[in-house]
């Protein structure tokens, strides 16, 4: 069995902070969140990292991440391209929005070889996740189903102060095993505690905050990516004639199809770490007060990648 390799989705980061120059570091040194990903993912065992760009920020990407990351880890670059599609479909007029997140994973086809992890480059997961997932890849392998995994988050690790996030609920089976993943992209603290937004966007529903949920930390074999190019063209018919401008390919809905199929399983490897994420402005200083915490408590060196 080849070594797992990590791909990181880093499509969105030049729209969403207004230029990769202007990402804000959470340490005194320069670091993003990503240097701690990419870390602890080295300390885990990976070896080799893909990050999946779009073709217009690569040289600002290599300048701001890349180099510095490629001292450390082997670094591949994948390309998601609105237009990057299958013979016979076109991309719709005025269609700027990226195909979302399985069309990205789709993008490294041509570069993988072997089991592998899917994170979002702006979210911190914490060292315990990366350590478990590897472990999970480098023991596992397809037999009569699919074998992925996932790492899941107790929600309220995973909220934040300063306004609403979107997260997947899990459903998990005895054997703790995903059964359904149920995104809801308004969840929010209110009134003492966790409540999300129903899908009329009319009544606000509360949630444990020991629910299981998603954060975009997947672990699969080589087979899913064949499953995204297989599933691709049936959701760009049902995706472009129902909302042409902003349907999207999400990595959970592979997953569930494939589950409902009766062709995989999913183990859900739970994680105790809590999550950092700078989804408002607000939320930095928080993130750069954990960082410094963890390095006073020697969870990470004051250096980051001294001891490396």
């Amino acid at each position: 069995m080849n070594k797992p390799v990590l791909v990181i989705m880093a499509a969105g980061m030049g729209s969403r902070y207004g230029g990769l120059k202007q990402l804000d570091p959470v340490d005194d040194d320069g670091h993003i969140i990503m240097d701690f990903s990419m870390y602890d993912a080295k300390r885990a065992g990976f070896e080799k990292v893909i990050f999946i760009i779009k073709k217009e920020i690569e040289e600002d990407f290599k300048e701001a991440v890349g180099n510095r990351m490629s001292q450390f880890m082997e670094v591949e670059y994948a390309f998601q391209e609105v237009a990057e599609l299958p013979d016979g479909y076109g991309v719709p007029e005025g269609r700027t929005k990226p195909w979302g997140t399985a069309h990205a994973v789709l993008c490294c086809i041509d570069k993988i070889d072997g089991p592998f992890a899917v994170i979002n480059a702006d979210d911190y997961y914490g060292s315990e996740a990366f350590g478990l997932i590897y472990n999970y890849l480098s023991e596992h392998e397809d037999d009569e189903k699919y074998r992925y995994t996932m790492v899941g988050y107790k929600l309220g690790n995973t909220v934040t102060d300063n306004g609403h996030v979107s997260r997947g609920i899990c459903e998990t089976n005895e054997a703790g095993e995903l059964t359904g993943v149920c995104e809801r992209t308004k969840i929010e603290k209110r009134g003492g505690g966790i409540e999300y937004l129903d899908d009329d966007d009319t009544t606000w529903i509360p949630v444990s905050e020991d629910t299981v949920v998603s954060m975009n930390m997947w672990g699969f074999t080589k087979s899913f990516l064949n499953e995204i190019k297989d599933g691709f063209p049936a959701f760009l018919d049902k995706g472009l004639k129902e909302n042409p401008m902003k349907c999207e390919y999400f990595l959970p809905a592979v997953v569930s199809r494939l589950l409902d199929e009766g062709r995989a399983s999913v183990a859900v490897l739970k994680s105790a770490d809590k999550w950092y994420g700078i989804t408002y402005k607000e939320d930095k200083p928080v993130v750069v007060e954990a960082i410094r915490k963890m390095k006073e408590e020697g969870l990470y060196p004051e250096h980051l990648w001294e001891e490396k």
